[in-house]
């Protein structure tokens, strides 16, 4: 019998992405299991957040966020957040609540500081960082460096250091090689009960979905680096085939959902990109705007752009009959299982992903996924029996969605339910919530490791390093 653990998740934003379906669902198979729960954030939307995290399932408690604001003049991104981390790690280790374990994710800059809470910390690494920094200058770089040498230190003071994916292992290793550490693999999961809830049919945002065409799913945040470019391009090489399967492939939209914070200069700028890159490719295009949004955000969408409602023709029974191209920037989560429910294939462009949790919830969903032949994909779709994997090319992507667009209905059908078996098996929160805990177990088991007081002398060392660098930077 396993006593009961207090666990405590440290994550920056609790928004709506992978890597925040990941720390919900490990919260909740950790609750389920007996153990108490509680997560910490740097922000925390009601209005753009899991249901998890907002109806009582979980307790969440923001902080760190009074003081340092997100960006300087759009810049110091990284500076901000790390400043951010440190406050909200004081606040955590001030709190009069005890802690087993920190289930720590995406940034390791407060670990050495949540060693004053004497409790084991856990990092899940989803990707390292440095890796996805842009470094175009040598003021880049040398803005960077501090922060470069801060993730492979701070890293290396957690207890145990887990991460997404056999590529993500892999790249660790190479990324960290001064660490001398193998992190062990938790692959995320799935909450099945939460894709097996039927569609509120209802629901007023669904009827400016409704049509009779097919759907090409893609679903990713608006970020350059996830390349929703890439199905821009394929999807308008679809409709420009001809031969005898044209009718097929011309009575169909894509619909590029996926997570837009208007505070993210990159997903406003890039939704914008990407509505142009589309009509520069002939294809008519739509953005619905997210529910709620303010008017300072409805300011930063595409100029055409409209709440459901006001979009919606009274009378028609295919509200996308004179729409290429979908654009629902937020989508709740009714409006994500009515798409996955429909849709004919899901489109995943990201090159050399960590992991991708959207194949796997297409997959469970029985829609055939079209993937990069890269990274995670090639862990969770299998070629030809669950869906394709490609180059990351137009041309590649468009015969493989032209493939599952004419493919015929029981073979399709087939596709599906190989995807949706391969998830049950091998992807459940069950599995997943045992071998988490099995983890953590294992960590309580050994000393805490790592000198709390190098590690803080060292952080601040580094702070000292990142302001004589800024300052260096803009005297010259």
């Amino acid at each position: 019998m396993v006593r009961p653990l207090s666990v405590a998740f440290v994550h920056p934003d609790l928004g709506i992405g992978g890597a925040e379906r990941l720390v919900v669902d490990a919260a909740v198979s950790l609750q389920k299991r007996g153990h108490r729960v509680v997560i910490y954030t740097m922000h925390h939307d009601l209005s753009h957040c899991f249901a998890e995290t907002r109806d009582g399932t979980l307790d969440v408690r923001v902080g760190g966020n009074w003081l340092v604001p997100r960006s300087i003049g759009g810049r110091l991104h990284i500076l901000c957040t790390t400043l951010r981390s440190l406050m909200l790690a004081r606040q955590i280790v001030n709190d009069s609540e005890q802690y087993d374990a920190l289930f720590v994710d995406q940034l390791s800059a407060p670990i050495p500081l949540l060693k004053y809470t004497h409790a084991h910390i856990f990092f899940y690494c989803h990707f390292p960082d440095y890796l996805l920094a842009r470094r175009d200058t040598l003021g880049q770089k040398l803005y960077r460096a501090p922060f470069d040498l801060l993730e492979e230190f701070t890293t290396g003071e957690a207890d145990e250091i887990v991460v997404n994916s056999r590529f993500t292992q892999e790249t660790f290793r190479k990324a960290f090689p001064h660490l001398g550490k193998i992190p062990k693999v938790l692959t995320p999961a799935l909450n099945f009960e939460a894709y097996d809830r039927p569609v509120d049919s209802g629901d007023p945002l669904l009827r400016a979905l409704r049509t009779e065409k097919q759907i090409v799913l893609s679903i990713n945040r608006f970020e350059r680096k996830k390349d929703v470019g890439l199905a821009l391009r394929a999807f308008a090489l679809c409709l420009q085939e001809n031969g005898p399967d044209r009718a097929a492939t011309s009575s169909c939209c894509l619909v590029a959902a996926g997570g837009w914070d208007p505070r993210v200069v990159e997903n406003t700028q890039y939704l914008k990109e990407l509505d142009a890159q589309a009509k520069q490719l002939g294809l008519r295009t739509r953005t619905i705007a997210p529910q709620r949004a303010s008017k300072d955000a409805l300011a930063l969408l595409p100029e055409e752009a409209a709440s459901a409602s006001a979009i919606v023709e009274d009378g028609s029974t295919d509200q996308l009959a004179s729409v290429d191209v979908l654009f629902l920037p937020s989508f709740t989560e009714n409006q994500r299982a009515f798409l996955l429910s429909a849709a004919r294939c899901v489109v995943y462009t990201p090159a050399n992903e960590h992991l991708g949790i959207v194949p796997l919830e297409a997959m469970y969903m029985r829609v055939p996924v079209v993937a990069a032949n890269s990274g995670g994909p090639r862990e969770t779709i299998q070629h030809g029996q669950t869906g394709y994997l490609c180059e990351p090319t137009e041309d590649n992507f468009a015969g493989a969605i032209s493939r599952l667009l004419t493919m015929d209905d029981d073979k399709w059908r087939a596709m599906g339910d190989a995807g949706h078996d391969r998830v049950k098996l091998a992807f459940s929160l069950d599995t997943f919530g045992a071998k988490l805990e099995h983890l953590i177990l294992g960590m309580l088991q050994r000393p805490t490791g790592a000198s709390v007081v190098l590690g803080v002398l060292v952080t601040l060392f580094i702070f000292f390093a990142v302001t004589t660098t800024l300052l260096l930077t803009w005297w010259r």
